[in-house]
């Protein structure tokens, strides 16, 4: 590693991080679907660390090692309904704001995530989808490697 994980050079910063990530439970989308999320993310950006740790906390909510290997692929297999399919592309969009000069996050997703969650559970999405963004973007710049995710050692 180059240096040790900002957040907790920077006490509060982990603290703030870890607010944010419990304020995502109480939003009403499920545990799995938020961890389906957070590991998507966490693949889209490189972040070895946090995919580990969503693989556990998604397999601790009960997911399947079948499914939990699938979310990469997602398009294209049977294993996730609707409203995890809508999850995983808003994910992706919001993960991917740069790929999309024209409309970064289309009204198309959009659109697909809000015919099945509502806006307490959209919030909940994207402050887990930010939140995972901000933690994925510090550990791939130290190069924080698998083994021990970060927000273990806090």
């Amino acid at each position: 590693m180059r240096m040790t994980n900002p957040a907790f050079v920077l006490p509060e910063a982990m603290k703030g991080i870890q607010h944010l990530l419990k304020a995502t439970g109480q939003g009403g989308v499920p545990k799995r679907t938020l961890e389906l999320v957070g590991l998507r993310v966490s693949q889209i950006n490189g972040c070895a660390a946090c995919i580990q740790g969503h693989v556990r906390e998604a397999r601790k909510a009960g997911e399947t090692d079948e499914r939990v290997m699938a979310v990469s692929a997602w398009r294209d297999t049977p294993f996730f309904d609707d409203a995890e399919r809508a999850a995983l592309q808003l994910a992706e969009a919001v993960t991917r704001l740069a790929d999309r000069t024209d409309e970064p996050v289309p009204d198309a997703v959009w659109d697909a995530a809000a015919d099945h969650y509502d806006e307490k559970q959209l919030a909940a999405l994207l402050v887990m989808i930010g939140t995972l963004n901000l933690f994925n973007r510090f550990n791939v710049t130290i190069k924080e490697r698998a083994g021990r995710p970060s927000w273990e050692a806090a």
